[in-house]
């Protein structure tokens, strides 16, 4: 058997979860070794996570980015670096389905620029790359042998397909280069100090806050769950009995469902698991099960020590004790959370003065090679609104000017794709929000005379920004409208049955509602569009003709029949939110439930004007008074509610947002 004695070692992502404690046990253990580590402190790095080793004279930390060539190149001359310990990397999934790139920015690109400099310098007898057992996708359900390392690689989200790319970079380099690497490929890890996106951390700590425990689909997928200091002790003895050319597994026969996690958990808090978990709606793909051949590790001597109701144990105590361990983490423990990127991560250590001496940050006067990378921060947001004439639109920057947000109103037109990418060029924004489009003045009539018109700006102008969108790599929220639908035998009138996201529009009473379905069912090609179906908007602005409330309170007649509408006082700061978090979709964008005219008559009358009246009229003879029918549906906003449990009903938004506040005393 091989050994392998390193004097230098570099390890990446240090700040982050698993590679803190393998730092902090090789510091610990080894006295002799010097470690450095460098880590940019993204949004789950913790400087904290290293407090163990701080005082220690053989530890080294480095703020900067594995993806600046010049500084890794820099660290392994100047601290003569002989052992890489590859552990920074994007890791979560369900933020990988919404800002799949910087995946591969992180885990590709800063794994090329490592290995690049390890065969620029020459000097690295071991490169440990760290992977995922995710690669191997999916296990059958009724497996009874896990994979090996020899196994086919078949990644099915784009956080395991970017580490599955990042293991053949290292594969070439070994292979062409002489590289002398090694590929660790783990089960899931828990313990104290994991920032709680990922599952245990984040369902403990909902537990010590009472609320429920989100479960995707139905719980029934199986995980297998390493404890950190067990996994620490497999990277101690990979690090020095190690194969060069040889993947290792890192795993536990130890199988089980997300439901029982959570039911364990329930338990440890004395919970009710019956009232306390609720399940949400599942991940655009969420592998079954992963089940891993742990046998190659087990003959170099490692086992796993850890029982899984010890463990569990260890890590309640640790979140019991450290509450604010990592701050503001309330996106994180969200059911479906996205990038959160809290701009330079976690870098302090609890004051100024408890930083150790050997902490470098490539934000100081640390003399390295310039690089427009190191140390990076996360982009600031940036918005680019189109339909600055628009009452959304408008609405959009009034709440950009009150949230703080940078934003500017797209000069050019929407069929003008080359004024839309001058736009892009000059403004250089995060996210591009599209509120502009034909309704016709002063309603949907309008469009049945103007066809070409509307077809240029709600078909060929919405699909050309969206293209540029995705050509220049953004995230396009797109306010479309749930005026595709009506009330049908599936969906009837009254029946509380909303139509869902997924259905098929089925209203074609107006030239509008047609080039609107006919956008939506082509925007679905494209994978950075989030379209938000508005209906009926209301604000508490009761002045504007715009608003569906004041259009109703002016007519001679109306017709008595309920809808599901948009509150945009509630939901307009909820969309800036769903572009924060990078949501792509369809979403039904209306409150939840529905309301009849005559309800918010009668509401009109008893909080504005109580001398108010009104007649109806039917919708025969509403018929023979306009242009083009109208839709009339109510739409299911479950999906939104999900995602947002705050969102309040059409009739408590009603009243909390616009009648409240607009209320006449007398």
């Amino acid at each position: 058997m091989t050994t392998h004695t390193p004097k230098n070692i570099l390890i990446t992502g240090a700040a982050g979860f698993i590679a803190s404690h393998v730092a902090n046990r090789l510091i610990r253990n080894y006295p002799e070794y010097k470690i450095v580590v460098l880590d940019k402190l993204d949004y789950c790095s913790n400087l904290k996570n290293l407090i163990p080793s701080r005082s220690s004279p053989n530890f080294k930390f480095v703020k900067g980015d594995i993806g600046s060539a010049d500084l890794v190149n820099y660290l392994l001359i100047t601290e003569s670096i002989d052992t890489i310990m590859h552990f920074a990397a994007q890791t979560h999934v369900d933020n990988s389905f919404g800002n799949s790139f910087e995946f591969t920015k992180n885990n590709i690109y800063g794994t090329h620029v490592l290995l690049e400099a390890c065969k620029v310098t020459g000097q690295i007898k071991r490169f440990i790359h760290v992977s995922t057992d995710e690669v191997y996708g999916e296990t059958d359900e009724d497996a009874v042998v896990g994979n090996h390392e020899a196994s086919q690689l078949l990644p099915t989200n784009p956080y395991s397909a970017t580490k599955a790319g990042a293991e053949m970079l290292v594969m070439a380099y070994g292979r062409s280069y002489g590289l002398p690497v090694i590929t660790t490929r783990g089960n899931n890890v828990y313990g104290p100090n994991q920032f709680p996106e990922k599952l245990i951390p984040k369902f403990i700590l909902l537990a010590m806050q009472g609320k429920p425990l989100p479960i995707h689909g139905d719980g029934s997928n199986v995980r297998s769950y390493l404890y950190c200091e067990d996994v620490a002790e497999a990277f101690e003895v990979i690090l020095h009995k190690g194969e060069v050319g040889h993947v290792y597994n890192i795993g536990t026969k130890k199988e089980r469902r997300v439901i029982d996690v959570a039911k364990d958990i329930c338990r440890l808090f004395s919970m009710d698991p019956e009232t306390s978990i609720k399940f949400v709606e599942n991940r655009p793909f969420n592998d079954q099960r992963y089940f891993l051949d742990d046998e190659k590790l087990k003959i170099l001597g490692w086992s796993e020590r850890t029982t899984w109701e010890e463990g569990l144990k260890k890590t309640m105590d640790w979140y019991i004790n450290n509450p604010t361990w990592w701050g503001d983490v309330s996106g994180a423990l969200l059911p479906h959370p996205r990038m959160l990127m809290m701009p330079g991560g976690m870098e302090r250590y609890g004051s100024e003065e408890e930083k150790p001496a050997s902490y470098v940050s490539t934000n100081t006067k640390m003399v390295v090679p310039s690089s427009k990378n190191v140390g990076s921060l996360q982009k600031p947001l940036k918005f680019l609104i189109y339909g600055r004439t628009g009452w959304i639109g408008g609405l959009l920057g009034k709440l950009c000017e009150k949230q703080g947000i940078p934003y500017e109103y797209g000069k050019g037109r929407l069929e003008d794709r080359a004024s839309l990418v001058a736009d892009i060029q000059n403004v250089k924004p995060t996210h591009i929000f599209n509120a502009a489009g034909v309704t016709g003045r002063p309603n949907v009539d309008w469009c049945e005379s103007h066809k070409t018109e509307t077809i240029r700006a709600n078909v060929a102008g919405t699909l050309t920004l969206a293209d540029v969108s995705r050509e220049h790599g953004l995230l396009m929220i797109n306010y479309a409208t749930g005026c595709i639908f009506e009330y049908d035998a599936d969906h009837p009138e009254g029946s509380g049955i909303g139509f869902k996201e997924e259905d098929k529009p089925n209203f074609i009473g107006s030239f509008y509602s047609k080039t609107k379905a006919m956008v939506e069912e082509l925007l679905k090609e494209y994978d950075n569009v989030c379209t938000l179906r508005v209906r009926m908007p209301i604000s508490s602005d009761l002045s504007n003709p715009r608003n569906f409330i004041t259009k109703i309170s002016r007519y001679s007649k109306v017709v008595n029949i309920p809808n599901s509408m948009t509150i945009l006082d509630e939901l307009l700061p909820i969309s800036i939110e769903m572009a924060k978090r990078n949501l792509r979709g369809i979403w039904n964008f209306t409150n939840p439930g529905a309301v009849s005219h005559n309800e918010i008559l009668e509401m009109y009358r008893d909080y504005i004007d109580s001398n108010f009246k009104w007649v109806n009229f039917t919708l025969e003879e509403q018929a023979k008074v306009i242009i083009a029918a109208r839709s009339n549906n109510e739409m299911d906003a479950s999906k939104l509610k999900n995602e947002f449990p705050e969102l309040l009903s059409i009739k408590e938004s009603l009243i909390k947002y616009v009648f409240g506040p607009n209320k006449k005393t007398a």
